[in-house]
Formats: structure tokens, sequence, C-alpha cells
């Protein structure tokens, strides 16, 4: 199967940053665990090392499990995509990874969901120096109501950054990473709400990328704009490949298979088929993610 014939058819944020712990933001060391690659191949594994590792990996909201069980591995500077339909346990999935969950009333965690090989679920993990390593932009843009500088430099003043020639260039140097800059530069004092969806969607990866982390996840970054605006996202995703651990959910097959390393299908809360994207798209093992990326369910 071709990969033109397997792409063929037949949630409000909180902004997360705070003070930083006395280890300058880390997430101290706790667990020494073992590793997992047995999704992919062993030749592919050696290439980079597991950034965030899930282990049996639970989360349930009340009586409900929406995510089971699940064993997988995502590497350090790759793109990884989470696909499935509507209710497998994607998102719910992304939000483990820097604790959003903790936010919703009834739900629990169960099993381990390892950073750098500590599990973060710790209850002696501090959450606001993970969510400084751990950046997430949602599916509709959500600038603040403030200027565009402002905007940028939130997260850098919580953390105590109060010059201004260093919050200027930390600003700068955001936006450039966010495709910006050329943009907005002589916009910075005008109200973020005046940019149009898909500059305020890059305005908001420039917000997560200020505070410098180390890991993005991205909960259908461009599901709410339009074609052009799509393009600058997925533009953007392939240029900060390398420099970070990027996490995509995303409904889209063919955003899928443009700008992620690996992809993880998800159906019902299961983990069905994980590995690197050519494969699942071209040549996958099974049959029950064949007739999802071709369109026969879902």
């Amino acid at each position: 199967m071709t990969t033109q014939e397997a792409l063929e058819p037949d949630m409000t944020s909180e902004e997360v940053t705070g003070k930083p712990p006395p280890n300058g933001g880390r997430v101290e060391h706790m667990f020494q665990t073992t590793k997992f690659a047995d999704f992919i191949d062993r030749d592919d594994a050696l290439e980079q090392p597991e950034h965030i590792v899930a282990q049996e990996l639970s989360v349930w909201y009340r009586e409900v499990e929406a995510v089971k069980k699940i064993n997988l591995g995502i590497r350090k500077g790759r793109v990884t995509a989470i696909i499935g339909p509507s209710g497998c346990g994607k998102s719910t999935f992304l939000r483990a990874i820097n604790r959003m969950n903790d936010l919703i009333p009834g739900c629990r965690v169960t099993g381990s969901l390892l950073l750098d090989e500590t599990n973060i679920n710790d209850t002696r993990v501090d959450v606001v120096a993970l969510r400084q390593r751990v950046g997430m932009v949602f599916q509709k843009p959500n600038p603040f109501p403030k200027f565009i500088f402002d905007n940028v430099a939130y997260g850098p003043r919580l953390l105590g950054i109060r010059n201004r020639g260093r919050l200027m260039q930390i600003v700068e140097d955001s936006l450039r990473r966010a495709a910006l800059w050329q943009e907005v530069k002589d916009r910075l004092f005008e109200n973020a709400l005046g940019l149009s969806g898909g500059q305020q969607q890059r305005l908001c990866i420039a917000r997560a990328l200020a505070v410098d982390p180390e890991i993005l996840l991205m909960d259908e970054p461009a599901s709410a704009l339009d074609p052009k605006a799509t393009v600058h996202i997925e533009n953007l995703i392939s240029e900060l490949r390398g420099d970070y651990t990027i996490v995509i959910v995303t409904h889209n097959m063919q955003q899928a298979a443009r700008v992620s390393d690996y992809t993880a299908f998800f159906y019902e809360g299961d983990l069905i088929e994980y590995g690197d994207t050519e494969g699942i798209f071209t040549k996958p093992k099974l049959k029950q993610t064949e007739d999802y990326i071709t369109g026969r369910f879902g």
C-alpha cells in the first residue's frame, strides 16, 4: 500500500509557570526504571533516548478508564503523533504528560509516567516546575487580552525575570522560534486579540517556548485554523524538531503523516499500534490500524 493509498478516505488552558525550585526547575531524580523500546525496531531504538515513558499508565474519570495500561516510549527531539477516533483517550494521555488532568475533579492516574526516568506522578514532584519543562498548546488559540509583548513575557516574569532588556530578548527569541517575529515586531504593544487566528496560535506557541521547555504538547493545534495558517503551524513543527520533544494529537491523517517521526494509534483507551510514521501509514502491522488510517472507520 502506497502512502497516497493509505491517506485516501474509502479544550481553556491554565497558565503554568511559577517560581522555580532550588534545583533550577528540574524535577528531582527519584526512581531508576527499565526503559521501553518494544514497539519499534531495535536499530531505530538506538537513534534517540526515550524522553517520556509510560508504564502501565491508566487514567480514570471516576469509574471510567479512559486510558488503559499504556506502555509507550516517546523519543527525545522527535515528533510523535497520536491518532485515533474521538473519545479514544488521545487528549487524556497528552494531558497526563504535564499533569493537567490533576485539574479535573474525579480524575486519577495509576501506573507510571516517566520523564528522564523520574515518575512525574510521585507526590514529591513540583508540578509547577514540571509544567515549566513540559509546555502545552491547545486546540483553540487562547492569548491573554494583553499586549503581544506581555503575552510572551508573562511566564518569564512569573519566573522572576524583571530586567527589561532580558525580557525583550526572550520575547524576540521566542517569537522568532515561533516564526512570528517578522509579522509582529512593529506591533508588540498592540492587543494580541487583534491578531489572526493562525497568528494567535503561533503566539501561544511562543508563550510556551518563552519559559524554555524541553517538551511541547500540542492538542490539535491546527484544527481551528484555515489551510494557510495550518501550513504555518506544520512548518513550525518541522523547524522545532530536534530542539524539542513534540507530541501532537491530531485527527488529520495527512497532517500526522507530514509532520511526525513516530505515530501512536489509540482506540477506546488502548494503544493499538506504535511505530515509525512511514511504517504505520504504508505498512501497518494490524488490520485495525489500516482500517482506521484508510477511513474505513473512525
